[in-house]
């Protein structure tokens, strides 16, 4: 099914896993692919076994009071059949380790920060030069985009203010927790511009179903630009002194 899916023109393995934007992203699909494939190749094997025996040893080509061959006590087979599944979880254990390592500890050579918030039932998304960006839970309709500029690497700080949220954009990310009184970490990088979907994966109350996030990925003067206007949103120009 994983091929199959791969060879839709869907981009990515959908729904879960679209074109990965960012490293990370990229490195969190990876892993899923490759331990599917492992899977894939655990289960051919074991499933296969299963359908020789039972061809081979069927009832109906073996002569009347027929019993196969019994390996109770079988010291080899018992060590194999041990010892290979252990191999296998801890490969799996050790690889996915080191990349979630990689993509969830806080980063130092970030050219960027935003701070992300979480809330019943929205996010907050605050930048370095104290803007804020309000993305409030929204069914009717697209929430406000937490905007970023291409070609540059963002650090993302994850705290809560009430309950536990997960921020997750499949294609950006793995998911990350927002924790009231302790800080989690990502961060992305994302090198071509467009809009990508995720949503809050932690049930979080009522309307958790309505925390959409937006990540919107804009070039650097559009960004720019976009930013202006955010800053300008958030200090309106002062009202005129009243006429003496």
């Amino acid at each position: 099914m994983l091929f199959m899916l791969s060879a839709c023109d869907l981009g990515g393995v959908h729904p879960i896993f679209p074109d990965p934007v960012s490293p990370n992203g990229q490195g969190i699909y990876n892993t899923y692919v490759g331990i599917s494939l492992l899977a894939i190749i655990v289960f051919v094997g074991v499933e296969a076994a299963l359908l020789w025996v039972v061809i081979r040893y069927r009832r109906s080509v073996q002569p009347a009071g027929y019993v196969p061959p019994q390996v109770h006590g079988h010291t080899g087979l018992e060590i194999a059949w041990t010892i290979a599944p252990l191999i296998i979880v801890l490969a799996i254990a050790v690889y996915s380790f080191v990349e979630l390592q990689k993509d969830f500890l806080p980063i130092s050579n970030q050219q960027m920060t935003v701070i992300v918030s979480g809330h019943q039932f929205g996010w907050d998304y605050q930048y370095e030069n104290g803007v804020v960006v309000h993305q409030e839970g929204n069914l009717a309709a697209p929430v406000v985009p937490f905007g970023v500029p291409t070609h540059t690497l963002v650090k993302l700080q994850f705290r809560a203010v009430d309950v536990i949220h997960s921020w997750w954009v499949p294609a950006v990310s793995g998911k990350t927790d927002a924790v009231p009184g302790y800080d989690n970490f990502s961060w992305l990088k994302i090198d071509k511009a467009g809009q990508w979907r995720g949503e809050c994966a932690e049930l979080c109350g009522a309307g958790h179903a309505s925390m959409q996030i937006i990540v919107q990925a804009m070039d650097r003067s559009e960004y720019d630009a976009w930013m202006a206007k955010q800053k300008s949103a958030a200090s309106p120009s002062a009202s005129p002194s009243p006429s003496k």
